[in-house]
């Protein structure tokens, strides 16, 4: 079987969401970036983790997946948020820039159409803070026939934990999905 992916979101997994107070959590530094669709006056205030950046890595160098970023920074997270955590160069999905109001606009997320015609029959663990029940129904569906799919849910206003990449890990190395989306969820 060929190596899975690991996709990787950022909003809501690298850069959690404010409190309603508008803070980040106190785990995160400040950093000012300029993605590419901007001007240099005009600067994005995001709040990476320095941790997830060595925890990334120690997936990355286990050699259990292919890591790819699926965001809609899409080469930004190349560029921008991965050097910011110490990471290598990664590919990265390259995304529609759809014209919705909401991640949810067939009830599903937004990426799932493009990302399911990408990944084609490879076998993939996604972590996104925005899946639905009818992502994880597809999950569900890819994996019984045989594609192993796994789908992490950070919370978006904490982000990344150390769980969700050790669920990811145990997954890799054999775990059905079933059984590494039963241990997720039940660390919550």
């Amino acid at each position: 079987m060929r190596l899975p992916y690991l996709l990787l979101d950022i909003d809501g997994v690298l850069i959690p969401f404010p409190s309603t107070d508008g803070t980040a959590p106190p785990t995160h530094a400040r950093h000012d970036v300029v993605p590419a669709s901007r001007s240099a006056d005009d600067p994005v205030t995001i709040w990476l983790n320095p941790a997830h950046g060595p925890l990334l890595m120690n997936v990355i160098r286990s050699g259990l997946v292919t890591p790819v970023w699926c965001t809609s920074w899409r080469q930004d997270a190349t560029t921008l948020i991965g050097p910011l955590l110490g990471l290598p160069p990664l590919p990265y999905v390259d995304l529609p820039h759809p014209q919705i109001t909401t991640s949810h606009p067939n009830g599903y997320l937004w990426k799932r159409d493009h990302v399911d015609a990408w990944l084609a029959d490879a076998p993939v663990a996604w972590i996104d803070d925005d899946f639905t029940g009818l992502d994880q129904g597809w999950a569900a569906e890819r994996d019984a026939s045989g594609i192993p799919t796994l789908l992490v849910q950070p919370d978006p206003y904490i982000g990344l934990l150390p769980e969700h990449l050790a669920t990811v890990r145990k997954w890799a190395m054999g775990k059905s999905f079933r059984d590494a989306a039963t241990a997720a969820t039940a660390r919550y």
